[in-house]
């Protein structure tokens, strides 16, 4: 990393504040090529860094970080005037010093008055020779590319330095347990698959075994996370992990987003912090979604914590618009079967929803008046419609306002004549409580029984979706 980006954290202090420790801190940090210059104290969270203090080191390069309370637990970087940074362990023992200085930090670094900063170091320096051991391999692999017998013999240590990483972690834990050190080495280690066996005459025993892989893998993805130990929040792979499992280890539908998130949210029952944290995390992943009815598992979530008065850290103002938009959400979620209209058309005929006889019905919201529904209004009447029409699609079309004769003008000027268009003048049957009608266009397509099974859909993916619905039907 060339350089650091920091970013305020206003929000987090407000709403995910770490839990401090009692007692002070004392951090003497010491290099004498930047003396009378700012060093950085920050802290990973969250996928970014934060700045935590900045104290300007002395002629001799002697820079003094101290508080009243204790840094939470986690892992800290200083951030240099020249643009590189170094990680330090801190948890328990923050009267400490360090020294180093630039021409390898990590490798003339001495750190006194923390065993775990100074473990973590440690680590730290068994990391890197191994990884300089590896690339060496591999250049020696790319120069023996032809050779199979000199590449049987890399590939042999390169898994010998492999068992020594994996000694080094299982030693850590054994040998540590109970510190936060143990926990952050085994926090990074990743489950172990085992060596599965099948019977003889299994067919496609490749394809079984793989899916036992990825099963076993999948379901023991987090044994090594103690979901108990917050300083884990303070991490650069701690939200990565939890990413990675959401976006690659699970299937993208709402259930089982829901499902999903609300059990790793449950393994930190009893820690505050990480509770909070995760209960946001999902929350937020859920609602930022950009995949059709993915707003289905944030209303679980909203409906498993929120609402239900297990978060004290949100504010009412947070908790009373939250309830209120849960309520705009919940009619229209895929799934729920679409709430009636009866509306009348031009000639004053009414037209109820649930009697259109159709495989599809498409139920399109719209203003004449809003630019995009100028454009997409007619492309979904002549590239939908009209190439649908036959197959058993049909399209209530509801103008969304009262101004008769806007709506009657763009009927005729985009010659819309053969499919329902319905209006309510008096706003009868309350169409916008029931639709979340925020923004027109507003789409939804209908199964028969006219369950909501697609919404927001751009009229370039109907056909492709129309055709597989269809096909299903």
């Amino acid at each position: 990393m060339n350089r650091l980006r920091f970013i305020l954290p206003l929000i987090f202090s407000l709403l995910l504040s770490p839990i401090f420790a009692e007692g002070g801190h004392e951090i003497k940090v010491k290099i004498k090529e930047f003396g009378n210059q700012d060093i950085i104290l920050a802290y990973y969270f969250n996928k970014s860094m934060y700045v935590r203090d900045t104290v300007k080191a002395d002629a001799q390069g002697l820079a003094v970080f101290t508080g009243s309370e204790a840094l939470p637990g986690g892992l800290y970087l200083f951030y240099l005037p020249n643009g590189k940074f170094f990680d330090v362990l801190i948890s328990e023992g923050q009267n400490m010093s360090i020294s180093t200085d630039t021409l390898d930090l990590i490798g003339n670094m001495s750190i006194s008055g923390s065993e775990e900063a100074g473990l973590f170091l440690e680590y730290q320096r068994f990391i890197g020779q191994q990884q300089a051991k590896v690339n060496s391999l591999r250049e020696e692999m790319a120069a023996n590319a032809e050779n199979q017998e000199a590449l049987d013999v890399l590939n042999a240590k390169l898994e010998d330095l492999n068992k020594e990483v994996a000694a080094y972690w299982e030693n850590a834990v054994t040998l540590y347990p109970g510190t936060f050190y143990a926990t952050f080495i085994k926090a990074m280690q990743e489950p172990v698959i085992p060596d599965f066996e099948l019977p003889e005459g299994t067919q496609n025993p490749d394809s079984i075994l793989q899916a036992k892989r990825y099963f076993y893998y999948r379901d023991h993805y987090f044994d090594n996370i103690d979901f108990q130990d917050a300083r884990l929040l303070r991490t650069p792979f701690f939200a990565h992990k939890i990413d990675n499992y959401m976006e690659r280890m699970i299937v993208q539908v709402p259930d089982t987003v829901a499902k999903t998130s609300i059990d790793i949210i449950e393994k930190s029952r009893g820690n505050e912090e990480m509770f909070r944290f995760l209960v946001q995390l999902m929350y937020n992943r859920t609602n930022e979604s950009k995949i059709m009815g993915m707003d289905a598992a944030m209303v679980a979530l909203a409906d498993k914590y929120y609402l239900a008065g297990e978060t004290p850290w949100a504010d009412e103002k947070f908790l009373e618009n939250l309830r209120t938009r849960v309520g705009e959400i919940r009619p229209t979620l895929l799934g729920s079967l679409a709430r009636n209209l009866k509306m009348e058309n031009e000639q004053g005929q009414v037209f109820s929803l649930h009697e259109i006889n159709a495989a599809v019905t498409i139920l399109a919201f719209y203003e004449p008046s809003c630019g995009h529904c100028k454009k997409e209004i007619p492309k979904l009447y002549k590239e939908v419609f009209e190439k649908y029409r036959n197959k058993g699609v049909q399209v209530f079309a509801v103008y969304t306002m009262a101004d008769r004769e806007e709506w009657t003008g763009f009927i005729n000027e985009h010659e819309l004549f053969d499919w329902i268009n319905v209006y309510d003048p008096y706003h009868q049957t309350r169409f916008r409580n029931f639709y979340d009608i925020r923004s027109t266009p507003m789409i939804y397509i209908l199964d028969r029984e006219k369950k909501i099974v697609a919404k927001r859909l751009d009229v370039e993916q109907m056909p492709g979706f129309l055709d597989h619905l269809l096909n299903k039907q």
